[in-house]
């Protein structure tokens, strides 16, 4: 799947952020990046944290493995989950 690689045992994750949807989940892709919407609206963080938060149930990891590396403020973001737990179906890195 586009959008997700690994670098040693950290997973590396491109992604379009869509905020302000019904709920948190995986939504496919968007171009080269895996589309993530996010309950959470873009205000004062919201977004990012709601989304550090998903990731990490997601990939089964504390929500500090999980780190947002580019984007804090658009909807084009680079996150690294240091060593996830597991890999959720649909997540196929390269």
């Amino acid at each position: 799947m586009t959008g997700c690689r690994w670098d040693g045992d950290d997973l590396v994750l491109d992604l379009w952020v869509q905020p302000g949807a019904r709920c948190s989940e995986l939504a496919g892709s968007h171009g080269d990046a895996l589309k993530v919407r996010v309950a959470a609206p873009p205000l004062e963080g919201r977004a990012n944290s709601a989304l550090t938060t998903f990731l990490a149930e997601l990939f089964a990891v504390p929500r500090r493995q999980v780190q947002l590396e580019q984007g804090s403020s658009g909807r084009r973001k680079r996150v690294r989950v240091v060593a996830p737990g597991r890999l959720p179906a649909g997540i196929a890195p390269e």
